[in-house]
């Protein structure tokens, strides 16, 4: 009997007992090939040696010392790189123990940041439907998945939504991506004006749609209009790449391919791939200055800030990647990967589409390809595939309620970034039989009497 408190109650699964590389290996012996990084965490796969050495050099040299009374070397080391290798003006990191926390952090910096300028009428926050940014309070109240608030939705704070960048499902016929994105601008300016510009924070946005939308890719210009927006009234933006960033599309964050620069970017997941819990918030100058030449301070706080250990498997990991030339090779083994997807699953009569970017792919599961029409949520088509793929040896990350929160179906890969193209080709066919499995024995929805 386990005494874990695990997310499912009613299911124990299986013991991870060790992992070299793209593989995991539970305590009966079976090997399962690591296509999603758990979470999209893993950017260098299980056992690196290089990071595992610098955290022990770490753990010898200093485990914890509370960021109240010390700052420590490592620390410093590893706000220093990411500070080099982010968008211009970024000037500060502050470090936080994952994603969630990343984007709490970031939303109390937005508050702050208007109080110490004189504008504290500014509180809400506008977000978009089907968007997951954790699930503290705060980050799940700017999140737009519908189930995921549904429980907690009389104790979370008001927040607006907004249409999210779905060209699958929401770019009209006969209009061009670009036109697309300029209407969904148009949308988040017609909610500021209605809210009142004066009182709204920020816009808060995954740049690449990650967990509960199945890798969203933004239509080209869409954030350049979006980021012109927030200018012309104030407001911050907001990009959360938890799952997205640190590499994952094939540059370090993924703003850098949308030629935007946000205010505050929340990293996590691939930023210590996994070794060690950490995220951060990546803060631009102007919001820094705001709190030091104010009150001179950010009222916030954990006790694992900046955690010694964390940052030196962060610190590791980072050196690793740009050492190894790893972001060259997302992208051009990303497109390998996205080809590979396409040549096993484009024709398959129940994928409705297939998009990503990088080591950053969704696959989205329909019921009818011709009328986009999704399965049967009660069919549990998601998970019925996670199931399938981890028979076959295959670790994917499946979810429901693509569409609106409630329908829909996509799987996630998230492989980490020293995949070989072999490794590659195999997740997709293992994804392909997967698939195939599973939707031969769904039902499918019942086709109209002829009249």
């Amino acid at each position: 009997m386990t005494h874990v408190f695990h997310r499912h109650l009613q299911h124990t699964p299986p013991v991870a007992v060790g992992g070299q590389g793209l593989f995991l290996r539970d305590a009966a012996g079976r090997e399962y090939l690591d296509a999603s990084g758990g979470a999209a965490v893993s950017s260098l796969g299980h056992g690196h040696p290089d990071v595992l050495t610098a955290m022990h050099a770490q753990i010898d040299r200093l485990a914890y010392a509370h960021t109240s009374f010390f700052t420590t070397e490592v620390a410093e080391q590893l706000a220093e790189q990411l500070v080099r290798t982010a968008p211009a003006g970024t000037s500060h990191a502050y470090f936080v123990s994952g994603g969630s926390e990343a984007v709490e952090a970031a939303l109390k910096m937005a508050r702050q940041y208007f109080v110490e300028i004189g504008q504290p009428e500014r509180t809400h926050f506008i977000a978009r439907r089907q968007s997951y940014h954790g699930n503290t309070l705060g980050a799940l109240a700017v999140g737009g998945n519908a189930w995921r608030r549904a429980p907690f939705a009389p104790i979370l704070v008001e927040a607006t939504h907004v249409a999210p960048c779905y060209p699958y499902r929401e770019q009209q016929a006969g209009e061009t991506p670009e036109a697309y994105g300029l209407r969904l601008a148009r949308e988040l300016e017609e909610a500021i004006v209605a809210l009142d510009p004066r009182t709204v924070l920020a816009f808060v946005a995954e740049t690449i749609g990650g967990a509960t939308a199945g890798v969203l890719t933004p239509v080209p210009g869409y954030f350049k209009a979006v980021r012109e927006v927030c200018d012309r009234h104030g407001v911050l933006l907001i990009l959360d790449e938890v799952m997205c960033g640190m590499g994952r599309t094939g540059t370090l964050h993924a703003c850098e391919q949308e030629g935007v620069v946000p205010d505050l970017i929340t990293v996590a997941k691939g930023l210590g791939g996994g070794y060690q819990p950490i995220g951060a918030v990546l803060a631009q100058r102007h919001i820094v200055d705001a709190m030091s030449q104010g009150s001179g301070f950010f009222q916030h706080g954990h006790t694992y800030l900046g955690h010694p250990v964390a940052c030196a498997a962060a610190l590791a990991v980072q050196q690793v990647i740009e050492r190894d030339g790893l972001l060259a090779k997302v992208r051009t083994d990303g497109d390998f990967l996205g080809q590979a997807l396409r040549d096993a699953l484009g024709a398959h009569p129940h994928v409705g589409d297939i998009r990503g970017r990088g080591f950053f792919w969704g696959v989205e599961l329909v019921a009818d390809r011709a009328s986009k029409a999704p399965f049967d949520p009660a069919q549990k088509v998601h998970a019925r595939l996670k199931k399938k793929a981890m028979d076959l040896g295959l670790l994917c990350y499946p979810f429901g309620g693509t569409v609106d929160g409630n329908q829909g179906d996509h799987v996630l890969l998230a492989p980490p970034y020293i995949a070989s193209r072999e490794q590659l080709v195999s997740i997709a066919a293992l994804l392909a039989q997967a698939v195939d499995a599973v939707t031969s024995t769904a039902t499918l929805p019942r086709q109209p009497s002829p009249c």
